[in-house]
């Protein structure tokens, strides 16, 4: 994932008035998604939706 695609994502979440504050936002650019990924899904982190991260569980989507 580049961080040009998260910054992307942010931006669509802040303009469809799903995120809103300012630290959730910080928070958001502050540590990305991938952080909490395994390796083989580190490129979708900048999906909107719910990812595999093993054992039948889930990362949630973003605007989640």
């Amino acid at each position: 994932m580049s961080n040009q695609n998260w910054e992307e994502l942010i931006q669509k979440l802040i303009r469809s008035n799903i995120l809103r504050s300012a630290q959730v936002i910080n928070a958001l650019r502050k540590v990305p998604r991938e952080h909490f990924l395994p390796e083989n899904m580190k490129a979708y982190a900048a999906n909107d939706c719910p990812l595999q991260i093993g054992s039948g569980q889930t990362a949630s989507a973003p605007l989640s």
